[in-house]
């Protein structure tokens, strides 16, 4: 039995296990089938032509039912080990895929700033509040953010004949999300995207520049990602794989 929720809410029965998981039908954005995600957090998410009807997509998903259990359980699997940060010397912090240690320096006269320095991540505090020792280090990353995407932007839209200019970019903080492109071409990028290697952030701003000519993930939409990094799903993958890693709050 199905039953349906509000706000986009819906569920499908597999056995004894009801998989939840939200409809979004977007009318800027065209999407020319089904399409079914299952988020690095467990979370399920369809998107669906706005013609097509309920029963069509419930349909879709009791079809895909095993596999999707399947995806739910290996995302659960891989965070249940995170644990949230205390923001105490000791801790990890990632940076284009390396990995450096948080040094927290209590030091009344200072401002509150992160900087590299060496294999640390060094915050400097008037005193030991963990607020502004995340605020500094949010703040880090959304100035290594905008360097590190600007400048990866030329290299991967140089080879794209469809972009004539750099598109414009905003970014935002997201727990869910590494980016996103709006009808109008503005891209938003998620700054804790530059805690993953390079590849994966070259992928991700590859996708976002790829809706520039097709708006939506159509077969042409995935041909154009293939042909210039045939790699990507393998890429996709490990990115998927350590989101919660590198999203950890």
């Amino acid at each position: 039995m199905e039953t349906l929720g509000f706000d986009g809410q819906h569920r499908v029965a597999y056995g004894d296990e009801q998989i939840a998981f939200t409809l979004r039908r977007q009318t800027t954005r065209v999407v020319p089938r089904v399409a079914i995600h299952v988020e690095p957090d467990g979370r399920v998410q369809v998107d669906a032509p706005p013609s097509t009807p309920l029963a069509d997509v419930l349909a879709a998903v009791r079809k895909r039912s095993r596999w999707i259990s399947q995806h739910v359980a290996a995302a659960r699997a891989r965070i249940a080990h995170v644990l949230p940060r205390e923001y105490v010397s000791g801790e990890s912090i990632h940076y284009l895929g390396k990995r450096y240690r948080l040094k927290v320096v209590v030091e009344p006269a200072s401002a509150a700033e992160a900087k590299l320095r060496g294999a640390f991540v060094v915050v400097n505090v008037p005193r030991h509040d963990v607020d502004q020792i995340r605020a500094s280090i949010d703040a880090w990353y959304r100035e290594r953010a905008r360097e590190v995407f600007a400048t990866r932007l030329k290299v991967v839209s140089e080879p794209l004949r469809w972009v004539r200019q750099l598109p414009s970019v905003r970014l935002q903080f997201m727990t869910r999300q590494w980016g996103s492109c709006s009808p109008s071409g503005r891209l938003t990028l998620n700054p804790w995207l530059v805690a993953a290697p390079r590849e994966a952030i070259d992928y991700v701003l590859l996708h976002e520049l790829c809706h520039l000519r097709h708006h939506n993930h159509s077969r042409a939409f995935y041909q154009a990602l293939a042909r210039h990094l045939p790699d990507w799903e393998r890429i996709k993958l490990r990115l998927d794989e350590q989101a919660e890693i590198f999203l950890r709050r």
